[in-house]
């Protein structure tokens, strides 16, 4: 059997990758709230449900915890076996925080035929990548905001390797370089790779099209870009309209495959997308 046919399964059942959302659930599990990069525009608050954007969850769960949403959502009458995908977004980055890995070894181990992923900035994916293979990672998606320095330094405001913080465009490229390499090793590891990239007008859009082709040369399968939420350091900048993203997308679209259905989920995100169920509420009513 050829190397392509465990990716064509795992892109038909995975909704994020371009699977049939409307069918497939998948559920994000909010275990990393450590991060060590600080993007301009993160603005994350752990307790607030009525806001949809990555980011964000109404609690930090622990491994084990996270394995009893599971079971939950396998439960659920209009989900069960359409559950195909778990992942882990954060609100952190998942690679920053050791129950990451707790996690899904508990998940590998409970539910085997189950797809695995996680969303990363990929500072540290170089070096957790053989732990990531051994516990069976499906897909990948490292975000991406910038490919050179100098636009780098304006989106992060720093980064945390190895007990140092780095700021200023020497931090940027050596993120940037961190995540070539990462995204390059995880492609020839077998992996499925989505690149996301957060629009930004004025700031990186000169670059949106030159990190498709770069991304299209490592063998990336998927990118996905996504609107600015004005936030943070940003909180001022007026974000792309519908139009200017539509725009980018379509002339991205010649150079790599594009992801139209994204809806900016939740780090606690369950079920189909665009249709998430309140697990919080689904575990209160079923302690009653």
């Amino acid at each position: 059997m050829s190397d392509a046919c465990p990716k064509m399964k795992i892109r038909s059942e995975h909704p994020c990758f371009g699977g049939d959302h409307r069918s497939a659930a998948r559920i994000h599990l909010p275990v990393a709230p450590g991060c060590n990069i600080k993007c301009g525009f993160c603005e994350r608050r752990f307790d607030c449900v009525n806001e949809s954007r990555p980011g964000v969850t109404s609690r930090i769960l622990k491994p084990v915890e996270a394995l009893e949403r599971v079971r939950l959502l396998r439960a659920h009458p209009t989900i069960g076996d359409k559950l195909k995908v778990v992942g882990i977004a954060g609100p952190g980055d998942p690679l920053a925080n050791d129950n990451t890995f707790v996690t899904l070894e508990l998940v590998r181990a409970a539910y085997p035929a189950m797809t695995l992923c996680l969303s990363t900035n990929g500072l540290l994916l170089p070096e957790a990548l053989p732990r990531l293979q051994a516990l069976g990672l499906h897909s990948l998606t490292v975000t991406m905001n910038a490919l050179t320095a100098a636009v780098g330094a304006q989106v992060y405001d720093w980064i945390f390797y190895r007990g140092k913080k780095l700021a200023g465009p020497a931090a940027a490229g050596y993120l940037i370089d961190r995540q070539l390499v990462g995204i390059e090793m995880a492609v020839q590891a077998g992996l499925l790779v989505k690149i996301n990239h957060v629009y930004m007008p004025g700031i990186n859009d000169h670059e949106t099209l030159d990190l498709a082709v770069r991304g299209r040369k490592l063998g990336v399968a998927m990118m996905n870009i996504l609107p600015l939420i004005p936030l943070g350091r940003f909180a001022g900048c007026q974000p792309p309209s519908e139009g200017e993203m539509a725009l980018i997308r379509n002339q991205a679209e010649l150079i790599l495959s594009q992801a139209r259905h994204c809806k900016q989920c939740r780090a606690d995100a369950a079920g189909l997308i665009g249709q998430d169920l309140d697990l919080n509420l689904l575990a209160a009513r079923r302690s009653a």
